[in-house]
């Protein structure tokens, strides 16, 4: 069985709240598998789920570019090491550079994409401005028919492209709006992973079973909360965010439109950053 480290109890404690002990308890049960864990203590504490694990590394931006007629866009996501260099007019120019790029021959590959100028360019901005700067994802979405639309948060640090069947730029903009603050799992609630499902119905059968209720009433309740579960994790299901006491789905059946699908960046997703204490190293290096 694996060791249960203090630093395992430290990052389960800050991803579900719960305290040292429990912590502890849950992690030697589930043999040092914090996902398990995780797992567990939702069936047993009626808890929600926990926070992701670890702390976005990169900083950066995101970008987008839409063409007039709505037919295409790009998103990409462009990283530096700090927040004060991606506020640099030079750092931008290249973001500038990549997107037009991307949108003028609709590569999604960042290898492809790169070779040549491009990557002559972030070579040339690594030695100016001293730190490593990578372009890390590029999207190209198509709405043939149909049209793409794309919000950017004022921060540059989310972008989201919707593509539709039907309506207009305007309606896919509204969505993709809605897409960037409320950040569904899924378009509609048929395209979420059955492997989720199941995972969520293991948790709630857990939980309801404790209840003590019959059998069949607890039935009802396991699956009105996959209902739910899957009403707020689906984007058509979702109350607008600009107009609550409507659903997207309403909102794109009004303007005569349906979702062919969502691409959302966040700047930094998925990086893990080492934390450092820099207390401590300073500590330490004054005792060397």
């Amino acid at each position: 069985m694996a060791a249960v480290s203090a630093s395992m109890v430290k990052e389960l404690r800050e991803r579900t709240g719960l305290g040292m002990m429990e912590c502890k308890k849950a992690l030697v049960e589930a043999g040092g598998d914090i996902e398990l864990a995780i797992e567990e203590l939702r069936k047993s504490s009626g808890m929600k789920a926990a926070k992701k694990a670890g702390r976005t590394a990169a900083d950066g931006v995101v970008a987008a570019k839409v063409a007039e007629d709505g037919s295409y866009g790009v998103l990409v996501e462009v990283n530096s090491e700090t927040d004060f260099v991606a506020r640099d007019d030079n750092f931008m120019g290249f973001v500038s550079k990549v997107v037009e790029k991307a949108f003028e021959t609709k590569q999604d590959d960042v290898a492809a994409l790169m070779a040549g100028e491009l990557e002559t360019a972030r070579e040339a901005l690594v030695q100016k401005i001293g730190e490593n700067i990578s372009v890390r994802r590029i999207n190209v979405v198509t709405a043939e028919g149909g049209a793409v639309g794309s919000y950017v948060h004022s921060n540059n640090r989310i972008g989201v492209l919707v593509a539709l069947k039907g309506g207009d730029v305007e309606v896919a903009r509204d969505v993709a709006m809605h897409v960037a603050a409320v950040n569904p799992q899924v378009a509609k609630p048929d395209d979420m992973p059955a492997d989720m499902i199941e995972k969520e119905r293991e948790i709630y059968t857990a939980q309801a079973q404790e209840s003590g209720k019959p059998p069949e009433i607890i039935e009802k309740m396991i699956e009105g909360r996959i209902r739910k579960f899957l009403a707020e994790n689906s984007l058509t299901e979702q109350a607008f965010v600009k107009d609550p006491d409507t659903t997207v789905g309403k909102l794109l059946k009004g303007a005569g439109a349906d979702i062919l699908g969502f691409v959302r960046l966040e700047v930094g997703e998925g990086i893990e950053k080492e934390e450092v204490d820099f207390a401590a190293e300073v500590a330490a290096q004054l005792k060397g």
